[in-house]
């Protein structure tokens, strides 16, 4: 191993003990400026490597009177009244200005449990002012009181946007540490962002990026066919259960 991959190895447990001291994996690649498909890519091959190691020494199996722990799968079930759960997170973006210097912009995305509607809005900086006007937005975009906000346990969702929040009437809940699983609406909506938008966005400043995301979200919320919602689009789900 050259000094350069030391380094790098090095560095790479560094994140793995941020993260393990935190138990915040958002905060901890918010913090190193890596992406989580970088960090569990990282961890997988870091586990796949010691694994191997174990193998060559014979210790890959549990000892014989040692019980295997029975894990209960975990249901989840979707909230069927729009606004009684609505999940929030960032999306980091980076794009290349005309002179090749790197932009790095956030995208604050809001996404209602029951019907899929989203909010998304863009900016400059990441931090609870930005947090506290994006749910501003959230309650002016959507058509339905919100009852509860989900988000991680990130920086930008403290005490500020936490108390902003409940002066609204609104309940803010923190998901548990090291499980974007709890918020995977939204997460699952950005990995659509990622391949409908951005990938054939061509960044041309932040003014031609906020007019264009808000062409996208109106194409998801109206136009735009959802998988989970049996091909229809959230607006046609929520215009649907109102008449109901």
């Amino acid at each position: 191993m050259n000094r350069k991959e030391e380094q790098e190895v090095r560095r790479k447990l560094k994140i793995f003990d941020h993260a393990k001291e935190t138990r915040n994996v958002s905060k901890t690649c918010r913090y190193w400026r890596i992406s989580k498909d970088t960090f569990y890519r990282w961890l997988k091959v870091s586990i796949s490597g010691f694994y191997s190691v174990l193998c060559r020494h014979g210790l890959n199996r549990l000892p014989q009177n040692l019980r295997t722990r029975q894990v209960k799968s975990v249901k989840r079930y979707e909230k069927q009244v729009p606004g009684h759960h609505v999940q929030v997170d960032v999306k980091f973006l980076t794009f290349k200005d005309k002179s090749g210097r790197k932009v790095r912009r956030f995208q604050y995305t809001a996404i209602d449990d029951a019907r899929r509607i989203r909010a998304l809005k863009v900016y400059e900086k990441h931090n609870q002012a930005c947090a506290i006007d994006f749910i501003n937005y959230v309650v002016g975009k959507f058509p339905f009181r919100i009852k509860m906000i989900h988000t991680d346990n990130g920086h930008e969702f403290q005490s500020k946007f936490h108390w902003h929040c409940e002066d609204l009437g609104m309940q803010h809940v923190y998901i548990k540490p090291a499980s974007p699983n709890l918020n995977g609406k939204v997460e699952r909506s950005h990995l659509t962002d990622k391949r409908e938008f951005y990938q054939l966005l061509n960044y041309k400043g932040d003014v031609d990026l906020e007019a264009k995301l808000a062409e996208w979200e109106a194409f998801y919320n109206y136009h735009r066919p959802h998988g989970g919602l049996k091909g229809k689009t959230p607006y046609e789900i929520l215009v649907s259960k109102m008449r109901a």
